[in-house]
């Protein structure tokens, strides 16, 4: 590997937390892991610093002074694809849906442990290269539409559409409803789900898989809470048919 892209492979993440020894705590470790990384302890300098350093991916926390964390995930996605996880010293599903609603990409409860924080991120980044890098010259098995029953995707133009109704999804609800269909009439655990569309390497807090999952019926069921097509299998995971 030349110096040069030895140079384009680091990645650089911003930190943005008002304790000031987690920040640093956890820049310590992204530094060990070979990341490069920006510190910011409140919104606006949350803002400043996205738009001034461009990083490869944002860990932010909920509770910032000047703008909450809320806010500035919402600022950033109108302007800007780059892979969030925030933190939350709450354990309230609304906090988590608040997040996953205005575009974070993944979350975590405090207390966590740094080893999981630095899986999610690596996950993270991966499909973002991936994603990136996917500009497919010819089709493929994966890139052919996909009919079951009032189902229709077309994977290459990231679109859906149920009894002809086009779906209004989210990136990871689209993968999400892409895997199952691929896989439908199959049970699906949450650590595979957690794995396949978010691509982590080991188990982790299943709650972000049931939150996507209650998206999707609200998109596609009648009665979201007595669904008949994305089935729960109670102790296995998920089911999707038509």
């Amino acid at each position: 590997m030349t110096a040069t892209r030895e140079a384009r492979a680091v990645k650089k993440v911003l930190v943005v937390d008002d304790e000031r020894v987690l920040t640093e705590t956890i820049g310590y470790n992204l530094r060990r892991e070979g990341y490069t990384t920006v510190n910011a302890y409140d919104g606006p300098g949350a803002l400043v610093a996205a738009r001034r350093e461009r990083p490869d991916a944002i860990v932010l926390d909920v509770m910032l002074p000047g703008l909450d964390g809320f806010e500035v995930c919402r600022a950033l996605r109108r302007e800007s694809a780059v892979p969030i996880i925030m933190l939350t010293a709450r354990e309230g599903e609304l906090d988590t849906v608040l997040g996953l609603e205005l575009g974070a990409d993944d979350y975590l409860t405090k207390p966590f442990s740094m080893r999981e924080l630095l899986a999610r991120l690596k996950a993270l980044l991966r499909r973002s290269e991936l994603a990136e890098a996917s500009q497919p010259v010819t089709p493929n098995e994966g890139d052919q539409p996909i009919r079951l029953g009032p189902l229709q995707i077309d994977p290459p133009q990231h679109r859906a559409s149920w009894a002809g109704r086009p779906l209004e999804l989210k990136p990871k609800e689209f993968e999400l409803l892409l895997f199952l269909a691929r896989n439908h009439n199959v049970v699906l655990s949450r650590d595979v789900l957690l794995e396949r569309v978010w691509g982590y390497d080991y188990p982790v807090d299943t709650r972000t898989v049931d939150v996507h999952i209650r998206w999707l019926r609200e998109k596609i069921e009648t009665l979201p809470s007595t669904p008949v097509h994305l089935l729960t299998v109670r102790g296995l995971g998920y089911r999707f048919t038509v």
